[in-house]
């Protein structure tokens, strides 16, 4: 087992490639060993050279709201009437506080991502 720090594209790839082989190695064993530090690299690597960002917290609604089959007329009362909603989901009125707390405990959606900032439509 030869493990070094993956600095290139072909050094991701080559890992890739290897972890494919030794995937289903069994605990506690050289192979095994190897796919869990082989893992930690591949992560490592892709957080640097492909980070993933959150949607905006319209958007994690909408995902979530798709998620558990809910509709937008299902959020009234929540976050307001349908008008309410309606305004929020199109970007017309920012997210409250109290919107923020319901909307966590209902869509289970961490309040981190409903704070983020997203742009108003005018």
């Amino acid at each position: 087992m030869k493990i070094r720090p993956l600095k290139t594209e072909e050094d991701y790839e080559k890992a890739l490639e290897r972890l494919d082989l030794i995937f289903d190695a069994l605990p506690n064993t050289e192979e095994g060993d190897e796919a869990e530090i082989l893992t930690l690299l591949i992560n490592n690597y892709e957080n640097q050279h492909y980070p993933i960002e959150a949607p905006d917290p319209i958007e994690a609604i909408k995902i979530r709201m798709e998620e558990m089959n809910i509709k937008q007329k299902d959020l009234v009362g929540l976050i307001g009437g349908k008008s309410r909603v309606s305004e929020v989901l199109n970007r017309k009125k920012r997210l409250t506080v109290d919107m923020i707390r319901e909307l966590e405990k209902a869509l289970h959606i961490s309040a981190s991502v409903l704070v983020g900032n997203y742009q108003l439509v005018k």
